[in-house]
């Protein structure tokens, strides 16, 4: 798989993959998160291609101190087989780049896969709660 940042024209490609992964949520707008994402200095899309294929993608951003990770997907017909964590360790490679040592993500209580798929990698459950409160659009 070749991991290399999205470009704007496979927009609609990245947002199917999301949603054939469930990582996709209805309240959300993907295409005004994936603009903000790649428009911004702190931020990135990355995406696996295999023969032509976009399978895998990830969104990563960093406030100066600390990385995120968000719409992290591979294709359900090739998940099991390394994908994931390949994608996963090009995000932290660009993070790494950029002098970020500290990388974290939100996953859903319910969601052991994910779960699971990041502890295997090394990451821990912090023992955090996360406190949410939407602003409106002036």
């Amino acid at each position: 798989m070749i991991c290399r940042e999205m470009c704007l024209s496979e927009q609609d490609a990245v947002i199917a993959l999301w949603k054939a992964t469930g990582v996709f949520r209805k309240w959300n707008e993907p295409v005004r998160d994936i603009k903000k994402a790649l428009e911004g200095e702190h931020s990135t899309i990355l995406i696996g291609e295999l023969e032509g294929a976009i399978v895998a993608s990830i969104m990563c951003g960093e406030d100066g101190h600390r990385g995120w990770f968000y719409y992290v997907s591979t294709h359900p017909d090739h998940q099991g087989k390394g994908l994931g964590k390949s994608i996963t360790q090009a995000a932290e490679e660009w993070l790494r780049a950029r002098g970020i040592w500290k990388v974290q993500l939100l996953v859903r209580g319910d969601n052991a896969q994910a779960t699971d798929f990041y502890k295997a990698q090394g990451y821990k459950d912090t023992q955090s709660i996360c406190l949410q409160k939407v602003i409106e659009p002036a």
